[in-house]
């Protein structure tokens, strides 16, 4: 059914959504990203999963945006690239808006994007000596599209520490920052995971849909102006000479002209 994702549900109701592009580290093209809205489409209708669990095949949760699909957008116009920073938001708004519990398996690194899936999560649980980074300065772009969700899970004085230097960090350091619950090691990632899962197991459904639901509107407000705002700033950002030449050094394996 899907060719870079997969979906499973045992029988308890526990579904599992994995990246399935291991050998790109799990990077996000525009198919993995219409798929996952897919799938988080069909989650939200099926009442038999009780709870998701979301993680990546591989030694990599999630690598950010695919090479590729970057590409392709840096020679789109203005419009065209807009419909595709929504179509992200949209992934993204899908996962975050989930009536079931959504718990993060980040088994692996995880930069851009891959850190704002881990922030649309309920609990994200991460192996020790795995890296984050929200690297998109380095390209002369900025974290728009993920950061509602970022500066929800961080809060604004956590994420001013990295949400503009690039700087990578550690799990360590991601449950300092809110992004993680905790890490464990690699070993024992299943089980804290289960964990996670197992007191779920004994709640009204409809309850725990209902606590969430309440929970985000009382949280930060993420609705459709918030994201209009950020597909607009990455759109305005993707039109700028420092973007042209951080995405053209990058394909040119050289380093852009700003860097020291």
């Amino acid at each position: 059914m899907y060719d870079t994702i997969a979906l499973t549900t045992d029988a308890r109701g526990v579904a599992t959504l994995t990246l399935n592009r291991p050998d790109k580290h799990n990077a996000m093209s525009g198919e993995m990203i219409g798929e996952l809205t897919a799938a988080a489409a069909a989650l939200a209708e099926d009442k038999s999963v009780r709870v998701v669990v979301l993680t990546g095949a591989g030694t990599s949760f999630c690598a950010g945006g695919d090479l590729g699909w970057m590409r392709s957008q840096r020679d789109m116009d203005a419009p065209t690239r807009a419909s595709e920073a929504g179509k992200l938001a949209a992934m993204l708004g899908a996962l975050n808006t989930l009536p079931q519990p959504l718990i993060g398996r980040i088994q692996g690194n995880a930069f851009g994007g891959g850190v704002g899936m881990a922030c649309v999560c309920d609990v994200a649980i991460g192996i020790d000596g795995l890296k984050m980074g929200l690297t998109e300065t380095r390209l002369g772009l900025i974290p728009a599209t993920i950061g509602p969700y970022v500066l929800a899970r961080m809060g604004e004085g956590r994420a001013r520490r990295v949400f503009m230097s690039a700087r990578l960090f550690e799990a360590r350091e991601a449950v300092d920052l809110g992004i993680l619950s905790r890490c464990v090691a690699p070993e024992a990632l299943d089980e804290a995971v289960e964990a996670e899962v197992i007191p779920y197991l004994s709640c009204a459904p409809g309850a725990v849909a209902a606590a969430k639901k309440l929970a985000r509107d009382l949280g930060p407000r993420i609705d459709q102006q918030v994201v209009d705002r950020t597909i607009a700033a990455l759109s305005e950002r993707w039109q700028t000479e420092e973007a042209d030449e951080g995405i053209s050094a990058f394909f040119d394996k050289r380093k852009p002209r700003w860097s020291a």
